[in-house]
């Protein structure tokens, strides 16, 4: 099979897949090509090259064709499925969102941002403005699934943690976890609704 940079990029996301990004180098893509290592620089010259590719790859398979706002659609409403869209492409794929915030220059991460801050500038949101409301969506999604994707402890790393101190320590904390998994609720809410905090506050600056 000819060795190309879609076949390269396709196997290097398997590669996420099965190993997360720590997993991902240039030694064990050419394995599983079956190549020897140096052909993969006609392709990509480094590892940054690659995780850019990647992050390009698990882009493309959300974001197809990028729609403006349809007619009467509010900038809010539509830059929250824009954000949701973002956090769904990155949760597709273990580290999804560290291989994104790795990559050097995303051509598809850069028309997201463009789309996104056209449709604000044609709804009257000055240039300025529009920029700063979009880069905060953008690095609050990334973010937050950055927190999603992190490791876990194991449990035996957590033993010798004290859990009735640090309930006695952190009340409120504990007390708000509670309330708000109660059953029912996801993971999913948590995002939605720390994201509309964002929206709103950037909605109520251009008001």
């Amino acid at each position: 099979m000819t060795l190309d940079r879609q076949r390269i990029v396709a196997e290097a996301l398997a590669l996420l897949d099965d190993e997360g990004l720590d997993g991902v180098t240039l030694r064990k893509l050419a394995v599983r090509l079956d190549v020897r290592q140096p052909s993969l620089y006609w392709h990509l010259p480094n590892k940054a090259a690659l995780v850019t590719a990647i992050a390009e790859a698990i882009l493309g398979q959300e974001f197809g064709e990028l729609e403006p706002p349809a007619p009467g659609e509010s900038w809010q409403d539509w830059l929250t499925v824009l954000a949701e869209r973002l956090r769904r492409a990155l949760l597709a794929h273990p580290d999804g969102a560290r291989v994104l915030s790795a990559s050097q220059l995303s051509v598809k991460m850069a028309d997201i941002s463009e789309q996104a801050m056209s449709a604000l500038v044609a709804q009257g949101i000055p240039l300025h403005r529009a920029r700063v409301i979009v880069l905060t969506v953008e690095r609050f999604t990334v973010g937050h699934v950055l927190e999603e994707q992190a490791p876990r402890p194991a449990p035996d790393e957590l033993k010798g943690f004290d859990m009735e101190a640090f309930t006695e320590q952190h009340p409120t904390v504990i007390a708000g976890i509670t309330e708000y998994f109660r059953p029912g609720r996801t993971v999913d809410d948590l995002f939605t609704e720390c994201l509309a905090v964002v929206i709103a506050g950037a909605a109520a600056v251009t008001n």
